[in-house]
């Protein structure tokens, strides 16, 4: 039997919105929760072909193992002691996941400034869409370069946006970061991997575009 523990209420109702979240873009996606250091990071993969993650604090036996986000929003709402049943494992995720360490901070991007930009990538998305969705040209079209000092430019494409605003996270998006007071996004990267941090979760995609996100 699969035991998650999460011992702050506000940890669990962190993940739960974070779950919610998934089932709403994808009823039968897959979470994937993997515990280290006395945290457990739940993955999953987005309509975007982007990974959205949320990390808690928490323990997790075993310490990788991947449910129904379903099964697990359902389990997080009823289950309301600290150890909780997510669900009958061994579901088939197939997405690659990025490293764990390796990663350079680019730079803090206004939230403000991303929520214009999605708003704009939105309106073009409903003039352009078909049968099955937006096209490949406007999700994969760069809408921010950032760069750090004289390090390479990092490009954000519009995939990375739809992706932040459908789970949710550009909303209230302060990571704390922002010397001004004003909510911000951070930009981290890793050889090839882009993150982007809101304050209630991430989304991360591949750099390198020739490399498919899914394995077979």
């Amino acid at each position: 039997m699969t035991e998650l523990r999460l011992s702050d209420p506000t940890e669990r109702d962190d993940l739960g919105a974070f779950t919610a979240r998934v089932v709403r873009l994808d009823p039968v996606a897959l979470v994937r929760l993997r515990a280290a250091r006395d945290r457990v990071t739940a993955w999953a993969a987005t309509p975007f072909d982007v990974l959205a993650t949320r990390s808690v604090h928490g323990s997790l036996e075993p310490d990788d193992v991947t449910v129904p986000a379903s099964g697990l929003l359902t389990a997080l709402a009823v289950e309301r002691s600290e150890s909780i049943d997510p669900g009958p494992g061994g579901g088939l995720w197939q997405a690659m996941l990025p490293p764990d360490e390796g990663w350079s901070i680019v730079d803090d991007v206004p939230a403000a400034e991303l929520e214009r930009l999605t708003e704009q990538g939105l309106a073009l998305a409903r003039e352009h869409s078909g049968p099955l969705g937006p096209p490949a040209s406007l999700l994969d079209q760069t809408v921010l370069t950032v760069s750090a000092g004289s390090g390479p430019a990092v490009k954000v494409p519009m995939r990375c946006l739809f992706a932040l605003s459908g789970m949710g996270f550009l909303g209230g998006a302060d990571t704390g970061a922002g010397g001004g007071g004003e909510p911000v996004v951070r930009v981290s990267a890793s050889g090839s991997w882009l993150r982007l941090d809101a304050r209630y979760g991430a989304v991360v995609r591949r750099r390198i575009t020739s490399l498919p996100l899914f394995t077979g």
